[in-house]
């Protein structure tokens, strides 16, 4: 197991780093260090989805019994994907930093100091999306591989798809750093994106419920009495950001397209132009939520 921990502790960072030199190094691209660092962490994010719904459609696929079967694969990825939580919680940051930098927050040659104070603006902004990731690795990790003693795989696995929703997050991400939120992508993205976070992550819980209450012949609104109480607040306070950031993306999504008639004639105005200017003096969340009503925001982490 150690195995897996040490190749997810390389494999991450290490892809992280590879994508940067890359966009930076090629002659057809010439990315400068911020792009590069924001595009990466977005490739990586997706990277990470797309293996780990694909291991758990693997595992989903394959379980019969949903609480009595097993598959090598479930504690094998959970331990593979820890390090990812750990990394992203600094590529994050480095995003953050580095928006900060080309708004015209922090100069160049920025002194460590700055670093200092960009770190503890970056918490608090972005405190829901790192107290996510730290739950993940001290609380979820343990449960997952040691506390379930290798039963519910089948759940394990499903839980694992709720990643599907994340490329078209991170595509979102990129369209709106590079104000792309005009163009026919951004909204089928946002369209994609809301549909994928509702069905993955929204739904997941209740599905899950009802698979449970069919396995146990138990009617769907019994479930929550009939399953341990720890069970129910697992999954409560799993789904609470759910619904947090749910709800700033179909805030985010009525903005854009309800602006789409309007939007033109606005920005003709002055005054707009000084509320899009002022809009563009605050870095975007690192995560990509924006509860802002100057800007449509869609993306989410």
């Amino acid at each position: 197991m150690l195995t897996f921990l040490a190749a997810g502790s390389v494999f991450f960072p290490g892809l992280f780093l590879l994508s940067k030199q890359c966009l930076k190094s090629i002659p057809a691209l010439r990315w400068s260090e911020g792009d590069a660092v924001i595009v990466s962490a977005r490739l990586v994010s997706s990277v990470q989805a797309v293996m780990a719904s694909s291991a758990g459609y693997i595992i989903a696929s394959s379980c019969d019994d949903i609480i009595e079967d097993q598959h090598w694969l479930t504690s094998t990825y959970i331990m593979f994907a820890v390090p990812y939580f750990v990394y992203d919680i600094y590529a994050m940051f480095m995003c953050y930093w580095y928006k900060l930098r080309v708004k015209g927050h922090e100069e160049a040659s920025a002194a460590p100091q700055h670093l200092g104070s960009a770190l503890t603006s970056y918490l608090r902004r972005e405190f829901l999306m790192v107290l996510h990731h730290v739950v993940m690795v001290t609380a979820c990790f343990p449960i997952s591989v040691f506390w379930r003693q290798g039963k519910g795989d089948y759940f394990q696995g499903v839980m694992f798809m709720a990643e599907l929703s994340t490329p078209s997050v991170c595509l979102g991400k990129i369209l709106i750093q590079y104000k792309q939120q005009h163009t026919l992508l951004h909204k089928v993205n946002g369209a994609l994106m809301l549909i994928t976070f509702f069905i993955c992550r929204v739904l997941l819980f209740p599905y899950l419920y009802y698979v449970y209450g069919r396995y146990a012949s138990i009617p769907f609104h019994m479930v929550p009495l009939s399953v341990p109480w720890h069970c129910n607040l697992g999954a409560a306070l799993l789904m609470a950001p759910q619904l947090y950031w749910f709800s700033l993306i179909c805030r985010g999504a009525l903005r854009l397209f309800r602006g789409c008639h309007s939007r033109r004639p606005a920005e003709a105005t002055p005054a707009a132009k000084e509320r899009q200017t002022d809009g563009d003096a605050l870095p975007q969340p690192a995560n990509g939520y924006s509860t802002r009503s100057t800007e449509p925001e869609l993306t989410t982490h």
